[in-house]
């Protein structure tokens, strides 16, 4: 398997996982929403909180574009990135899109 479908593969594993956690509070359905054509991957929380007002929340956001994993948005208690590497993605490979890019050089990640 080449290097970008190893990466869809630990992404799809990843947002597939997170998206099997029933949240505690609230009725909630987690959804994985991956389109490997466009390599475009995210976790959507979708439901109604106690108060009865709608949630509709993107938890996790992950794109491959460029070569590289591009972390966009990440709300939960599982590190990505960290994850990632230990699957053997290096982290030249990685970028944490979520910082500015002013910040990205000090992350030890990739800056784009």
């Amino acid at each position: 398997m080449d290097r970008i479908n190893s990466y869809r593969a630990y992404i799809t594993e990843l947002v597939n996982y997170y998206a099997g956690i029933k949240p505690a509070n609230g009725d909630f359905d987690m959804q994985a929403v991956t389109d490997r054509e466009h390599d475009h991957y995210q976790v959507v929380l979708v439901g109604w909180d106690r108060n009865n007002r709608r949630v509709h929340d993107c938890i996790m956001h992950i794109d491959i574009k460029n070569d590289k994993i591009w972390i966009q948005a990440n709300t939960t208690d599982i590190d990505i990135a960290n994850k990632l590497v230990e699957r053997g993605v290096p982290k030249d490979d990685i970028v944490l899109a979520f910082h500015p890019p002013y910040k990205r050089p000090y992350t030890g990640f990739a800056v784009n």
